[in-house]
């Protein structure tokens, strides 16, 4: 089933991140957990993948006909990063902000399609010129928040999330990508705490339990790790994502340092 690849996808992707950032090399693949906003005007995102592509094809007309224009491009450039198509998006969103260099909501899809893209140092730049201090936007500031997660930064990242939950209590795609940036700086009592508070919303999806499942098994409790599985896979199929979490830690040594509370790992460096 569609809806199932896309949860275990989601869950690969995660594991991917943390190790590949335990590892050192933050240039790997990375969902942003960005909220891409409504894809389209109607304000609900297509239900299957299917609907996505057909979805990404008419609004690539649409854009097409008018190449720049603001709304058509933010709509064809979400689609396209639903769709994993990141090079794409970031092609579509540069058209429209060298005809709207100023307008900020364009630069803040623009920042967030470079970010996918893993155009980091262009994203953070790009990013810092989607809001002013009289007008922040949260999804941008999360979107920041990642991006020098990806960087390194960790301190920065956490003060990012932490300015976008001031405008946006409880929001759920930032305490994701807070969760997750925890869990990197080997927090991981923390990081489960917030990935919980994420997957309580009703606006939570299944990478953000996919998320909480990481990190449950991370930190051997993965009893917990199945419970949260299975709400977006069968029972068999959320054993066996454990079970590969739990292979991947016992063969790296990356994700075993990821255990060590962050003082202690401190010591040991």
């Amino acid at each position: 089933m569609p809806q199932l690849r896309h949860a275990r996808r989601l869950l690969a992707v995660s594991a991917a991140v943390i190790l590949a950032a335990a590892a050192g090399s933050l240039a790997a693949c990375q969902d942003f957990g960005d909220v891409t906003g409504s894809i389209g005007a109607t304000g609900k995102a297509p239900a299957s993948n299917a609907q996505l592509r057909a979805y990404a094809d008419a609004a690539q007309k649409r854009y097409e006909r008018n190449a720049g224009e603001k709304t058509a491009s933010i709509d064809y450039a979400r689609a396209l990063r639903a769709l994993t198509r990141y090079d794409e998006a970031v092609a579509v969103m540069q058209t429209a902000a060298i005809k709207a260099p100023k307008d900020e909501e364009v630069l803040g899809e623009y920042g967030k399609a470079l970010a996918d893209a893993g155009q980091l140092a262009q994203a953070k730049d790009v990013l810092t010129r989607a809001y002013t201090p009289d007008d922040p936007k949260w999804d941008v500031m999360s979107v920041q928040g990642a991006v020098a997660d990806r960087m390194g930064d960790h301190a920065a990242a956490m003060r990012f999330y932490g300015e976008a939950l001031k405008i946006a209590p409880g929001e759920p795609s930032v305490l994701t990508n807070m969760g997750l940036s925890l869990a990197l700086n080997r927090q991981l009592p923390e990081a489960e705490q917030t990935l919980r508070q994420a997957v309580a919303s009703p606006k939570a999806d299944s990478r953000m339990r996919g998320d909480l499942a990481l990190v449950l098994a991370l930190e051997r409790k993965y009893a917990e790790a199945e419970e949260v599985s299975r709400a977006d896979l069968s029972p068999d199929e959320a054993h066996a994502n454990v079970e590969a979490i739990k292979r991947m830690i016992a063969d790296s040594g990356p994700l075993q340092d990821l255990r060590k509370p962050a003082k202690a790992a401190k010591q040991a460096g």
